[in-house]
This record gives structure tokens, sequence and C-alpha cells, in this order.
């Protein structure tokens, strides 16, 4: 019997797409790689996906791991041998407990990050992971890349969120990890070695996750800022001032929302006159456990300080949900916009916060050099020294100009990261479109040692080849 009736017969023939029916999960969101596959199942249940990777171990068939495809760096698009076989984890969408004792949330890989989000406000909790996918993103998919957001200033990225996972193995055993204990110090941490592997060592099928008590109330603003250096100093007195109740603080180049309120004009600045034109605009949020009066006595506290010392412009507060949210759309538009201005060179980096200033002054300096005319488009989450550090195409350059200069350009960038004590991956992961440049940046017994998890854990090299390390 063919693998492929094999696989009809574990998961049903309609779980099994092949032709035309793959296209979708052939092709990253970004339209950056494409590949082929031998089919694409959808199994229900974790027992399914054992049944399917034990036979994929038994015929040697390579497998990639999908979620919700929104990934930035091609970590779940096949390659173009045909030869791997795509599990889309969609179906595994249930929230199997809650528990408000414990403040945690136990999910399977396939659930929508708003469903996780929506399912832990229903029982008065917060499940405080957000980042611009969110309606579309899956747990599994934040796992794989140990995904960040816009709120890991105060609870950390997806891997200090998660307690425990179910885990699936390149054998096709299934480890049963879901356990909701802050302290387990017996051995080695198998769960940490997954979260952030993206789908290398295993597939992901379930994970428990803390929860929090829903903030009292919250205060957000956005402020205009005369430099990032001025950014970094605001962010100093939020923590001074606000402590452990600061959970957000975005930059953005001024550049870059003016961009924003130009393609969708139905979105506005909450500035008139100069401040409009600020270079840099900054969005501060703070949750407070106490009430509204003590958030707002805070707020104004600490920003009217800022502002009398000229640090800040000028702070514009919302006054209710919908100003809020308007503030917020603001920030998560900007991937769309860029999308629309045309392809980038993307770059999703870490800086220690006190060098960041010094990072993208002799960067930007460095580009213009070497690239005259090409446009920088700088945003992200200062609070953890996180930027989106984009480049876009010169005013007399075209897409594919820009694009024959990639390569340059990410040395170029990823050299100054270097430089700076940063990361050249912060939230995006690896996948195949950093897996080379790996090589540049870490130390040899670095990659030693990940080459010899994945050969104990992988021998065949089956999950996921071609993401994270060069085969």
């Amino acid at each position: 019997m063919s693998a492929l009736k094999q696989l009809q017969q574990i998961v049903g023939e309609t779980q099994v797409l092949t032709g035309e029916a793959m296209t979708p999960y052939l092709i990253d969101w970004r339209g950056r790689y494409r590949g082929e596959a031998l089919a694409v199942v959808r199994p229900g249940s974790t027992e399914e996906v054992a049944a399917v990777v034990r036979l994929c171990a038994e015929h040697k068939i390579p497998i990639v791991p999908s979620g919700g495809n929104t990934g930035m760096c091609g970590g779940a698009t096949p390659d173009e041998s045909g030869r791997a076989l795509v599990v889309c984890l969609a179906r595994l969408n249930r929230v199997r407990e809650i528990d408000t004792d414990n403040d945690t949330i136990t999910v399977e890989a396939g659930c929508i990050l708003q469903a996780v989000q929506e399912a832990a406000r229903a029982s008065n909790r917060l499940f405080p992971l957000s980042l611009a996918a969110e309606g579309s993103c899956t747990i599994g998919g934040n796992l794989s890349t140990n995904a960040g957001g816009t709120q890991v200033l105060r609870y950390g990225n997806t891997r200090e969120l998660a307690l425990g996972l179910e885990v699936v193995t390149p054998q096709g055993e299934i480890w049963h990890g879901l356990r909701g204990l802050r302290k387990d110090n017996t051995g080695y941490d198998l769960r940490d070695l997954y979260i952030g592997s993206e789908g290398t060592l295993g597939i992901i099928t379930a994970a428990t996750m803390k929860l929090y008590p829903l903030p009292v109330a919250q205060r957000i603003a956005m402020l205009a800022l005369n430099s990032l250096e001025d950014a970094i100093a605001m962010l100093s007195r939020a923590r001074a001032g606000f402590g452990a109740s600061l959970t957000g603080f975005e930059v953005m180049m001024g550049p870059v929302l003016k961009a924003v309120v130009r393609l969708y004009p139905q979105q506005r600045l909450p500035f008139e006159g100069p401040s409009a034109d600020a270079p840099w605009f900054a969005i501060l949020e703070l949750s407070d456990s106490e009430s509204a009066e003590h958030a707002q006595a805070r707020f104004e506290s600490v920003l009217g300080a800022a502002i009398e010392d000229g640090l800040v412009v000028d702070a514009a507060i919302a006054e209710n949900i919908a100003q809020s949210k308007a503030i917020w759309h603001l920030r998560e538009s900007i991937p769309l916009a860029e999308a629309e201005l045309g392809k980038s060179i993307k770059h999703d980096v870490s800086i220690p916060i006190s060098l960041i200033g010094q990072f993208v002054k002799t960067t930007n300096a460095a580009l213009q050099a070497k690239f005259p005319g090409i446009q920088n488009i700088v945003f992200g989450h200062l609070g953890d020294g996180n930027l989106h550090y984009n480049v876009a195409r010169a005013p007399n350059q075209t897409e594919q100009e820009l694009l024959a200069t990639q390569y340059e350009v990410y040395q170029l960038v990823h050299d100054s990261v270097h430089a700076h004590g940063g990361s050249i991956s912060a939230e995006h992961g690896v996948g195949q479109l950093k897996r080379d440049e790996l090589t540049r940046y870490k130390t040899e017994l670095e990659l030693r040692l990940m080459k010899q998890i994945k050969q104990a854990l992988d021998p065949h090299g089956l999950m996921n080849p071609g993401k994270v390390l060069q085969t």
C-alpha cells in the first residue's frame, strides 16, 4: 500500500491534500518562498499526528510542520524537492482546560492566538501574548519561533509563558509534558529545547500556558519625540515611575506612521501642528492593579514631568477604549503599509537598549554610504530591545534592484548588530531566511552543540529539514 493511501487511512481521505489544493501551504505569506510537497496532511488529534510521524519515519519522508503560515522567515515552507509531507495542525484547535486557581490554560497547537486570548478573558484572566498576526497565527507557531510581541517588557517571550508541552518526537512517540508547574528541577529542561526550534526537533501538539489577572485599569499614550535617544531616556523614566505596571513601550519613526495615515486615511495621528511632524513616536502602556484613578495619577505624574523637562514633545493620552484601540491600530498597521509600499529587506534584531541609538545612527549612515537614497523603516519593541530594522528602496530604484542587494544589506546590517552585541533574530525565528547567516555569528562550538542536539533527537534529519541549521 502506498504512503498516501496509508495517510488517508490515518486521518481520512478528505484530510490528505494533493495537487492544487496544496498551494496555500506551499507559499509563505510574504511570497518569498515556494516549495513542493508529496502531500499536505491535516491530522485531527495528537494520536493522528504521532501515527503520521511513525509512517514518515518508516518511509524516511521529511516532515514540515505548519500552523497559521504567518512566519517571516520561510520556516513552514517545504523545499523544491517535493519529497516532504506538510503536516498542518489547524484542526488541533481545542482549549483543553482552564485552571483559574493555578492560572493556566492548556491549548492545542492549532489554536489561533486571538482565540486563546478570548478564552482566557472569558474566565476573567489575561493571556498576554499579543502581536499583529494574532487573528491568524497559532500557538504552535508562536512556540516554534518563541514569538515576542508588544508585552514582552512585562510578561516575557512565549518561552516565559509556557509551563508544559505535549510533543510528538521524530520517532512518533508522544511526550506528555503538560505540567502546570512553576518549579520542576528534575533534570534537563526538555520544554525549552522544543520552544524556538521551529519544528526541527519534534512537533508541538499542545501547551500549558500561564495566565494572569486582568488589569483593573489600563492607560495608553502616544508620545511625540525629538530623537531615539529621547525615547530611550523616556523608557528609563517609565520603568522607574511605573515598575512592573509598565506593559508596553513601542517606538516608530515618524515617516513610518506618516505612511500609515497616508495609505489608510481612516486612521489619524492624535497630534496636530509641529507635534505631528516629530521624527519619532512611542506608544506607552500602563496596566494597573489598583484603580483607574491610581493609574491616571501615575500616568500624569510621569508624563507631565517628562514634558516639562523637554524629554517628550507632546503626549496624547487615550481617554477611552476606542482611542486606545486607534493608537494600537496605528502601530499594528505598519507591516500592512510596508506591504503596500512594496517589497523591503526586513530585519528582526535585538540590541542592548543602551546601544540602540548608536546602532541606528551608525547603520543608517553605513547603508546610505553604500546604497545612496535607500530608505529606513524602523519600528519595534523598544522595551525589550527588539527592532524591526527594515530597508526600503530608494525613490529611483525598482523592487528588483533593491532585492538584488539584499544579501549585501543583510551582511552590513547583521555585522552592525553583531558589533553592538545583538542578535540577528529576536522574535521571528531563523527558518531558511537566516539559516546561512548563523554561520557568520554563532561560534563553532555553538553550532556544533546545536547539531549534536539535532542529531541526537532526529538522527535521520526528517524534521523540517533545511531550517535553522545547514544540512
